[in-house]
């Protein structure tokens, strides 16, 4: 099973390869497999995307907004025609099943070039009244923009990040993970089968060397990034040194909040969705599960019932509904970390083990119950698919549980009464919250976080205020009045 891309590097509106890079194997993860091999981006591979990128981006700025939106469009049309083998490659490149990516990876991608092209035309300026003078104001793009992408979701991590950009008028360098290099190479193709004049997209691969060269280069007026929060930490301050633009979606130990006037059923639902789903990699999970006493015994027993029959197996199978871990790494990192949550007392209700099948990283969904807040599965991102439930008995209570950690990416609550959901929500420290949902996360919607899991917004008209900047114009109408 191959899945070989034409080279490593895309850039200047073109393939590039330069074996003089490192390699670095693409493994799928349902077999171990080696499917591919790209290069490490040398420093002739990392100034050539820059240069070309530097150069194309001002005459993109120059270009009419709604010129540059019937480029998004089109391209978004092109990853609707090849979604099942833009989904597939999806699969290959991260071992989540068929079942998810044909309808949660590409499309995603697709919907957030569609929303950004019919935005781009309407990002206007306004203008001041000052009696005889007046001011107006410019929304300008910021100029090259860096992304750097998840293994989780790296298909519409890439589009989520240059969709806004390049509807604005910039350029962006997108480095993948190594983990999963693939998908951003054919969004660079399609963008450049769309009309996307060459150099504003241009894809580059490597490990975190690659990272901070493009980062730290005097070029650069803006880094993206989601990763962890150690890698936020270290981008982060990086961009700083040159006073760049940021945006950070970091990881998160997100609460759901389960009351006992909640639908069992849709509060279940919704967690396992919340754990379970892409075998638990998904950085908004909410991990911390909090059912109120009342409820306790119902909701375990019916979560232990459905975690059971939840479909493990060949992820190119659409009756697959969960598939291994990104890695063997990643594999072993969440065994750990269901170790740890059995010698420290957590009560396993289902799960705990590695899935017995034949090859690759797969883990059982795994239910722990009776924790406690101290508790290391409580407190530390987990990044697969592994549930902490813990009790509560009042609102206050659970509130100031919920916020007890660092991190503030999202959170969700499920109760009849909505008075109470809107309060519950109001005092969550939390940047994307969701009322009897839970992980769903519509391109018109701003998404990211707070405390350490992150700065600024993806997505929605927020996002505006994270690729452009203003330029204040103030026009006098009369003679200078000067004391001198």
């Amino acid at each position: 099973m191959k899945a070989q891309p034409k080279a490593s590097h895309f850039v200047d509106g073109a393939w590039l390869e330069d074996r003089a890079g490192a390699p670095v194997e693409v493994i799928y993860p349902a077999t171990g497999e080696v499917i591919a091999v790209v290069h490490e981006a040398t420093p002739a591979v990392i100034e050539a995307a820059l240069a070309s990128s530097a150069r194309a981006q001002a005459a993109w700025a120059a270009t009419r907004p709604v010129d540059r939106a019937r480029i998004l469009r089109r391209a978004a049309d092109l990853i609707r025609e090849r979604n099942p083998a833009l989904a597939r490659l999806e699969t290959l490149d991260t071992g989540k099943p068929l079942q998810e990516t044909l309808v949660a990876d590409w499309p995603s991608g697709a919907d957030a070039l569609e929303y950004f092209a019919g935005l781009a035309p309407t990002v206007t300026g306004e203008t001041i009244p000052l009696g005889r003078d007046f001011v107006y104001t410019l929304r300008e793009p910021l100029g090259v923009c860096v992304g750097i992408g998840a293994w989780n979701y790296p298909s519409q991590i890439a589009c989520w990040k240059s969709a806004p950009a390049l509807a604005l008028g910039n350029a962006m360098v997108f480095k993948p993970s190594e983990v999963t290099p693939l998908g951003a190479l054919q969004l660079a193709e399609i963008y450049i089968e769309a009309g996307l004049p060459p150099g504003l997209f241009n894809v580059v691969q490597g490990r975190g060397a690659v990272g901070a060269a493009l980062v730290t280069d005097p070029r650069v007026a803006k880094v993206s990034l989601t990763g962890s929060v150690p890698t936020g930490q270290k981008v982060y301050a990086a961009a700083a040194a040159g006073v760049r633009h940021v945006t950070m979606e970091l990881g998160g130990k997100s609460p759901l909040i389960v009351f006992d006037d909640a639908s069992v059923e849709d509060a279940v639902g919704a967690a396992m969705l919340g754990n379970f789903y892409s075998a638990g990699q998904v950085c908004s999970n909410g991990t911390r599960v909090f059912v109120q006493k009342g409820i306790k015994d119902r909701f375990l027993a019916r979560l232990a019932e459905r975690s059971a029959r939840i479909v493990l197996g060949d992820p190119l199978d659409e009756a697959t509904q969960m598939g291994p871990l990104v890695s063997a790494g990643q594999l072993e990192k969440v065994l750990g970390y269901i170790a740890t949550g059995r010698a420290e007392g957590a009560r396993l209700i289902t799960g705990g083990a590695r899935a017995s099948l034949n090859t690759g990283y797969y883990v059982q969904p795994t239910v722990f119950a009776d924790v406690t807040d101290s508790m290391t599965i409580a407190r530390e991102e987990i990044f697969g698919p592994v549930m902490a439930v813990l009790d509560f008995d009042t609102e206050e209570e659970v509130l100031a549980r919920a916020n007890a950690t660092d991190f503030g990416l999202a959170a969700g609550v499920f109760t009849a009464d909505l008075a109470r959901a809107h309060r519950v929500i109001a005092g969550l420290q939390a940047g994307t919250c969701w009322i009897n949902a839970y992980n769903l996360t519509p391109v018109e919607a701003p998404f990211g976080g707070a405390k350490r899991s992150g700065v600024g917004r993806e997505n929605g008209h927020a996002a505006v205020e994270h690729y452009s900047q203003i330029k204040s114009v103030y026009v006098g109408m009369g003679s200078v009045d000067a004391p001198y």
